[in-house]
């Protein structure tokens, strides 16, 4: 089954345009940015993370502790996958207790990578929130989660997917959409 290119849905101003309203969001939603921390969900959710921790810093002048965690372990599908897992390091140097964590990533589909984020977040202290930033939302629920912040809604068919390249690892930002043909 071969992907075909249907539609970049973001290019590299919209992706900056995104992520500074989520900043602006998050510091109106907590009237600041005391007591918030970021935890960036491996693998394209770490750079998106760190490009918020700058904006939010730029905003309020402030450094944004900055987590990274690896859901790997955590996940529902962990033996459904025919592939070997490859587990990454969880970077979390400081206490989430009482703090709102805010989790970065960068496509919410099903709500399985949110979820499976949540328990390994709640084994390393108990936040005061948490709440969930995403540069996409495809719709497509199969658990009761929603992001608190998104930068784009991008509605989507199960046949399609929903690609982000970033600077960081792809040498481009944009997010396209592939869609999944036969031949």
């Amino acid at each position: 089954m071969a992907l075909h290119h249907k539609a970049t849905v973001m290019d590299e101003k919209s992706m900056k345009q995104a992520l500074r309203r989520i900043a602006h969001e998050i510091i109106e939603h907590n009237k600041g940015t005391e007591n918030i921390v970021l935890i960036g969900i491996h693998t394209r959710g770490v750079p998106l993370s760190k490009r918020m921790q700058e904006y939010l810093k730029e905003i309020e002048g402030t450094d944004i502790p900055l987590g990274i965690l690896d859901i790997t372990l955590y996940r529902d599908d962990l033996i459904e996958r025919h592939d070997q897992p490859v587990v990454h390091t969880t970077e979390v140097p400081f206490d989430l207790t009482g703090k709102h964590v805010i989790v970065i990533d960068d496509v919410l589909f099903t709500g399985r990578t949110i979820r499976s984020a949540m328990d390994a977040l709640i084994d390393l202290g108990r936040p005061a929130s948490i709440q969930l930033a995403v540069l996409i939302d495809r719709g497509h629920r199969e658990l009761p989660i929603r992001a608190d912040y998104v930068g784009k809604n991008v509605p989507s068919s199960r046949s399609e997917l929903v690609e982000v390249k970033l600077l960081e690892i792809d040498q481009e930002d944009r997010v396209d959409i592939l869609e999944k043909k036969n031949g």
